[in-house]
This record gives structure tokens, sequence and C-alpha cells, in this order.
């Protein structure tokens, strides 16, 4: 991905809400701001178009 390690370990560490898509806390079971239980986590590589 980048040059910063470190910071892309903790960029791959956070749950994205598919509701109101605010990004909360890796394992989170509900989103912080809506309470949706609808996540997943965020996406490793950086999509371009094409």
């Amino acid at each position: 991905m980048g040059k910063f390690s470190l910071a892309d370990e903790a960029l791959t560490r956070i749950w994205v809400c598919r509701k109101c898509k605010a990004r909360n806390k890796a394992g989170s079971k509900k989103c912080r701001k809506c309470g949706s239980r609808y996540m997943r986590a965020k996406r490793k590589e950086s999509r371009v178009k094409k």
C-alpha cells in the first residue's frame, strides 16, 4: 500500500458502517453513530477508476 507500514496497519483495523458510512473501532459489534449492526472491514487496497 503506502510507504508507512505502521499507518497502513492502523487504517486496516477500522470497521465501516454500511448504513451511514461512519468509521468505527476494530471489532465493533454495532455502529457508534446509528447503532446499526451492518458493518464491514475497511478495504485493504485502494480502488482506482479505469
